[in-house]
């Protein structure tokens, strides 16, 4: 009982201290919003880009153009000894009959093209699907060496740029929002130690009765956590229809349709969540910072 009698008072004195130092309160709030809503655009923006480099990645493939006087055992060992090489995933086989039949089906002018050559000029070839894109360079370089592979590409001076610049960003976010729960943890704490300041008097004769260090210690605990929940309210409401509403005007891609957007529900309410949650830690984060340093019980 007399615990639930700590928390009951803890969280009725902190609304109070909310409100008696509203000025100050509502600054820290105002801090803790602004921080939160570019923490939540850099989390939106970092989840899009992470799934858009996980579906490029799944996507790409090395492909293997089979020399023209290769025959059709040489051709069985060769995907045999492509499907023991490290981190190959799945090696598909297409005949070059079969590329003709597709790329005169997709335009006939390549029909026309076909019916000047005596034979098929195309190449037999294979699609190799790699365990993991950062090996597609080291799977390639091991399938050039083997007999029978004219060639072995995967587009690698595009799909690297590409796959660069998406690192880098996802870097870039993370050192933001990092950045940014430092910075709110920072503004609380002033906060919190301003009020314990203004409360000393009040603080004093708490001691002086016998209350304990919970007792004293845990308003301003939860001082901290309705400031850094209250301050996430608006992120939260933002990020909910804002990214509804830009995914609706975008049609689900964001600048060019090479990064398709994740779809909302319930992708945005995770986010809302963890920026709510990420509110309250910061708050009672921050608070625990300022009572153990200024508040010396």
């Amino acid at each position: 009982m007399k615990v639930f009698r700590i928390i009951g008072r803890s969280i009725r004195d902190a609304f109070k201290s909310v409100f008696r130092n509203f000025s100050l309160s509502m600054a820290s709030i105002l801090c803790a919003t602004i921080t939160l809503m570019v923490v939540s655009i850099s989390i939106l923006i970092a989840a899009n880009i992470n799934d858009t480099t996980k579906s490029l990645e799944s996507e790409l493939s090395i492909v293997v153009y089979i020399e023209q006087d290769a025959t059709s055992d040489d051709i069985t060992f060769l995907k045999s000894k492509m499907e023991k090489i490290e981190n190959v995933d799945k090696v598909v086989y297409k005949s070059k009959d079969e590329w003709k039949k597709e790329m005169s089906e997709y335009n006939s002018s390549f029909s026309t093209i076909f019916e000047n050559y005596d034979s098929n000029p195309l190449l037999d070839s294979f699609s190799i699907n790699v365990k993991d894109a950062a090996s597609l360079n080291k799977v390639a370089e091991q399938v050039r060496k083997l007999d029978h592979v004219k060639s072995a590409n995967y587009g690698e001076d595009a799909v690297g740029k590409i796959l660069s610049v998406f690192d880098v960003v996802e870097k870039v976010t993370v050192i933001v929002v990092i950045s940014l729960i430092f910075v709110t943890a920072f503004l609380i704490t002033n906060t919190i130690k301003l009020t314990i300041y203004s409360r000393r008097n009040e603080i004093e004769i708490m001691r002086l009765v016998g209350s304990s260090n919970t007792a004293i210690k845990m308003p301003f605990v939860v001082e901290g956590f309705v400031i850094g929940v209250l301050g996430s309210l608006i992120p939260v409401i933002v990020t909910i229809y804002g990214y509804i509403i830009a995914y609706g005007k975008l049609h689900g891609y964001l600048i060019t349709e090479l990064i398709k957007l994740i779809s909302p529900y319930n992708f945005v309410f995770y986010v809302a969540l963890l920026i709510m949650g990420l509110g309250a830690i910061i708050g009672m984060f921050g608070s625990l910072m300022a009572v153990r340093k200024y508040l010396k019980i």
